[in-house]
């Protein structure tokens, strides 16, 4: 009788073990009785099997974005215009290098700062996003750098993201726009105020 109600329970370890250790194609025999034992074997196999699908489903959720980010970040390293991706506490998460040519700071420095540290300048206008983030919001910014002087015009605008059916549980983030050259109606050279 001992032996009986050992063998499983010691697979049944065995099992949450391979399963601690991240495999989770960890099974246990289900004996056809209908007892307690029986019972926590099937359970512990359907947790098993949801987990794995859980973990497959967050590793596709993880693929996509990733895959979305390189799209991204392949497309704004073509776009003349300076644009600069945040989080929603206005963290910069992705700057393309014209940005960082337009405001006279490298690419790579502002990831994962505040952009208002990095242009103080912006701060009006991000608050009047993010009182109206159904809108975009664009204003020229006059910015002072290394002895020069430039007139940026900029359009912030909240965008939200949707993967599936399922809707994020954050913004996937806010882009400012800083229109590069006078062809793109906003910015004059350095010193002189282009308007559109």
């Amino acid at each position: 009788m001992a032996t009986r109600l050992a063998t499983p329970i010691i697979k049944l370890i065995d099992a949450a073990e391979r399963v601690r250790a991240g495999d989770l194609t960890a099974r246990v025999d289900e004996p056809g009785s209908t007892d307690e034992l029986g019972s926590l074997s099937r359970a512990f196999n359907r947790m098993t099997s949801q987990l794995a699908a859980q973990r497959t489903a967050l590793m596709d959720v993880n693929r996509q974005l990733d895959e979305r980010r390189r799209f991204t970040e392949t497309v704004l390293a073509g776009v003349s215009a300076g644009v600069i991706g945040l989080d929603r506490e206005g963290v910069v998460e992705l700057p393309n290098r014209s940005a960082g040519e337009y405001l006279a700071v490298e690419g790579e420095t502002m990831i994962g700062r505040p952009i208002t540290d990095i242009v103080p300048e912006l701060a009006a206008l991000l608050k009047a996003a993010s009182d109206r983030p159904e809108r975009s919001v664009q204003d020229e910014i006059t910015l002072a750098r290394a002895g020069q002087t430039r007139v940026l015009l900029v359009r912030v605008a909240a965008e939200r993201a949707e993967i599936g059916s399922g809707r994020l549980c954050r913004h996937a983030g806010r882009y400012h726009r800083v229109a590069g050259g006078a062809a793109a109606g906003g910015l004059g050279r350095c010193g002189t105020p282009h308007r559109a």
